[in-house]
């Protein structure tokens, strides 16, 4: 069973992808920036856009997780 992650603007930084776009990216997914500056969002939110960009940035977080989970 996979563990519901969390993914943050710093998972979003990590993989390369600049804060400018990533707020264009989440206007045109009807996504609310703020709260994902605040709190995350659910990777299950961002893979439900089909994004090619959210998949990786998922990916990442979820590796993340699993390192903490085993460390």
């Amino acid at each position: 069973m996979k563990t519901n992650v969390i993914v943050t603007i710093d998972d979003v930084r990590a993989v390369g992808l600049c804060v400018n776009g990533t707020r264009t990216w989440f206007a045109r997914h009807d996504l609310d920036f703020r709260a994902f500056l605040r709190e995350g969002c659910d990777a299950d939110t961002l893979l439900a856009t089909g994004d090619a960009m959210a998949q990786r940035v998922v990916e990442h977080a979820r590796n993340q997780s699993s390192q903490r989970e085993q460390g």
